[in-house]
């Protein structure tokens, strides 16, 4: 026997239909847990409460025979919490995931420029060290790819 009936009961017959979604939803959100990181107790509340809306919701349609039954639009705020909860709780995980992770320490590069004591210049790299007197390279250096190369002495370039 159904006792839903939209012509004759259209109110009994959507508040079976408003149970029933409510508790699908609070079921499915406290069962299925989709990476929402709800906590256990929540979990276990929402599954309750939602075979609670579904068992009730299925008693109406199919078990009651007919006379007085009250509605209970109050039940509604329960779902409402529970699922507005799970959302939320999915949503913060989505953030979580979506910040970068704090950096990490540097390793010790021994050769990696450092940096010159009080205010003193940083020589270039490949230069001579503080005191000794400069001398170009006879050659260029090898890690500067727009060096241009240096003649050997005594030739000019120039064709004759």
């Amino acid at each position: 026997m159904n006792n839903l009936n939209f012509s004759a009961e259209p109110l009994f017959s959507w508040y079976v239909v408003a149970l029933a979604i409510s508790g699908a939803a609070m079921l499915v959100l406290g069962a299925v847990n989709p990476g929402s990181g709800l906590k256990v107790g929540w979990r276990i509340l929402n599954v309750l409460a939602g075979l609670g809306f579904l068992g009730y919701a299925y008693y109406l349609a199919f078990v009651f025979e007919g006379g007085r039954y009250e509605i209970f639009l109050k039940a509604f705020i329960l779902p409402i919490a529970l699922i507005a909860s799970s959302v939320k709780a999915i949503v913060e995980r989505g953030n979580a995931k979506n910040q970068q992770p704090a950096p990490q320490a540097a390793s010790y590069d021994p050769n990696a420029p450092q940096a010159a004591p009080y205010d003193q210049p940083v020589p270039p790299q490949g230069a001579a060290p503080q005191g000794a007197p400069y001398a170009p390279p006879a050659q260029p250096v090898p890690d500067n790819p727009y060096a241009q190369p240096v003649p050997p002495a005594g030739q000019s370039g120039q064709a004759q």
